[in-house]
């Protein structure tokens, strides 16, 4: 049964203020949140949401699978209608698109081989090279709070993996999930560990990661935001969350 506020919502997902037909802008390059698999076909915990969100609002979605440092720009001219990227929700992208409630959050963590002597200290990682992907809240995060580190970025964070497998980087910044299902745990990143404490700083890390709409899609992103809490209430959330990892990706 859903709440008033979710029905008022759902309400106003029916009426013309948008489309019954959307387009979901989603990275493709990101497992175990977003992946293409071979034949083509995108596959991932981002996907599975856009997905289940779609039918809450009773929209028919299409994924575009568009490279993350375009993302934003092919949302603001119209190539999609919004974001479903686990971009994380900071104050520097509210200057130009908005978010709805977030549908999950989880901290930061570096990377490096196994046995690597070095730590997340200035003087841990000093003479390091650590890689980041470009555009993220962790080139952020880097850049702020660790300006002497050297840094190389990356359009994907699998090319960040690639260059630590082969010496070119010491190290590599990005979401601890992500680098964990998507790394650590496959035969490629059987080698390296974590290192350091977690980071989740709300002036780089943001208040987790959300749906990205344009501005004057009000209506959108209400309704975005209430299927979120309505496949949350129904137990579809923690279904698909299941899917893919084995603790609590939502957060407090």
């Amino acid at each position: 049964m859903k709440t008033p506020i979710l029905a008022a919502a759902f309400a106003l997902a029916v009426t013309p203020a948008f489309a019954s037909d959307l387009k979901i802008c989603v990275e493709g390059a990101y497992p175990p949140f977003s992946e293409t698999t071979p034949s083509g076909d995108l596959v991932g915990f981002d996907i599975d949401i856009a997905n289940a969100l779609c039918g809450e609002i009773g929209a028919n979605c299409e994924m575009v699978q568009t490279e993350w440092d375009g993302i934003i720009p092919a949302l603001t001219e119209g190539k999609c209608d919004a974001i479903i990227a686990s971009m994380s929700i900071t104050e520097e992208r509210k200057q130009k698109i908005d978010f709805t409630a977030k549908y999950y959050q989880t901290p930061a963590k570096f990377i490096a081989a196994k046995g690597a002597k070095i730590s997340d200290t200035a003087e841990g990682l000093k003479g390091k090279i650590v890689g980041v992907q470009r555009g993220t809240i962790h080139q952020d995060f880097m850049e702020g709070e660790f300006p002497e580190v050297e840094l190389k970025l990356y359009g994907t964070q699998d090319e960040a993996y690639l260059d630590l497998q082969s010496g070119r980087v010491d190290a590599v910044m990005a979401d601890s999930i992500a680098m964990d299902d998507g790394f650590l745990k496959t035969e490629n990143g059987a080698g390296f560990a974590f290192f350091g404490g977690d980071y989740s700083i709300p002036k780089y890390h943001g208040d987790g990661a959300g749906i990205g709409v344009r501005k004057e899609d009000k209506v959108l992103s209400y309704a975005l935001s209430a299927a979120i809490g309505a496949i949350r209430e129904s137990g579809e959330y923690d279904k698909l969350a299941a899917e893919y990892f084995e603790i609590n990706i939502y957060g407090e």
